[in-house]
């Protein structure tokens, strides 16, 4: 029998919580017991050393309740008008919760196209990694302010897998409205039984997801099973669990009802997997033994260790990493255009601020972007 994961073992955990939890569908306001127990559990998770970001839905289900807009579906300009709104109060809702147990909010607001355009990615992936870095949490959203139906994701429960990937984190949690997948809708199955673990998603497991089930929310079981397709080929494990309980992280940690969606990989060697197979490489930088040497002990690729530039690729692309005798050692996201790269190759990164006007990252290519050959 499979095993399943254990929450006080993954090291960055991505929570997702969706509108119908956050917000009294009748009074319009926020459950804020069940908040307070919520963010407990978080910063039980944060105490011990784990890195922690939230995906968070609410900002139109408040602003729709303070403009006094009817229920039902709302036209895009009412909905981002909503958005505008309630997102305000949103942040302010987890800043002050968080900021409780002495842990500060970072609010971060992501369209899809944020995720599939490298530049974008690139810079929405820093800020999260420094972010976590000054041990803060980053709080995320969909900008519904701005997302039009062409470009937005729909649910956050896809958003949420998207925001786990780029995290490099290890564990998501779809905190919804029911304990996990069944394999036949409980509601009208009294025979249908939860799966504790699904080892990969097949088309069988498709097949038992559902539609969407709260009036607040946008996803249901099909998108959280998409989701999980997104995160486990991210090498992330991932868990459905029933968020209307008190610590709700809690009850998954004492082996309350759930399910658990296993990865047969990791976030590094998801990552790397991709950079290397997945992209179109854009250019070619030529490195110094020194540096060659320094890649295989794990170091970043420094200015100082680039002896060419090829190419016209922009910030953000991949490039193929080649050594002196001119074999590809690897691939990588650089983060520099190539006329920037030109510029500062073979300098020290102290003097990259003097010779391009701004205070660039001291990596050309950083050690989590780049796949080197037998990787």
């Amino acid at each position: 029998m499979t095993r399943t994961p254990k929450l006080s073992a993954f090291r960055r955990i991505v929570v997702k919580v969706g509108s119908s939890l956050l917000v009294d569908s009748k009074a319009g306001g926020l459950k804020k017991a069940w908040l307070d127990a919520l963010v407990a559990d978080l910063a039980a998770h944060h105490k011990r050393g784990a890195d922690i970001l939230v995906v968070s839905s609410g900002s139109i289900a408040l602003g729709r309740s303070v403009l006094g807009l009817p229920k039902g579906a709302l036209k895009l300009e009412d909905s981002q008008a909503a958005a505008a709104v309630g997102q305000i109060a949103l942040a302010r809702t987890w800043a002050e919760a968080l900021g409780s147990h002495g842990i500060t909010a970072g609010q971060i607001l992501v369209t899809l196209w944020d995720t599939e355009e490298r530049r974008r990615y690139l810079n929405a992936r820093a800020t999260i990694e420094r972010l976590l870095e000054m041990r803060a949490a980053p709080v995320i959203n969909e900008n519904d302010t701005v997302a039009t139906s062409e470009i937005r994701y729909g649910d956050n429960d896809r958003l949420a897998a998207r925001v786990a990937a780029m995290a490099s984190a290890d564990c998501l949690v779809l905190l919804s409205d029911v304990d996990g997948l069944y394999t036949a809708p409980p509601a009208s199955d009294p025979n249908a039984k939860l799966l504790p673990v699904v080892p990969r998603v097949t088309a069988e497991i498709e097949a038992m997801a559902g539609g969407a089930a709260s009036e607040l929310s946008r996803g249901g079981m099909r998108t959280k099973v998409e989701a999980a397709k997104i995160a486990t080929t991210a090498g992330v494990h991932m868990a459905i669990a029933d968020g209307r309980v008190d610590h709700p992280l809690k009850r998954i940690a004492e082996g309350g009802p759930c399910t658990w969606f296993l990865t047969p990989s990791n976030p590094v060697t998801s990552r790397k997997k991709w950079i290397a197979g997945s992209l179109e490489p854009k250019g070619v930088v030529r490195i110094d033994a020194g540096a060659a040497k320094a890649l295989v002990s794990g170091k970043s690729l420094l200015p100082a260790g680039v002896t060419g530039i090829e190419g016209g690729f922009n910030r953000g692309d991949c490039v193929l990493i080649r050594n002196p005798e001119g074999g590809e050692i690897g691939r990588g996201l650089i983060a520099y255009d190539a006329g920037e790269a030109a510029q500062i190759m073979g300098r020290s990164s102290r003097d990259i601020e003097k010779i391009l006007g701004y205070s660039g990252r001291a990596a050309m290519i950083h050690r989590d972007d780049m796949a080197l050959a037998g990787e």
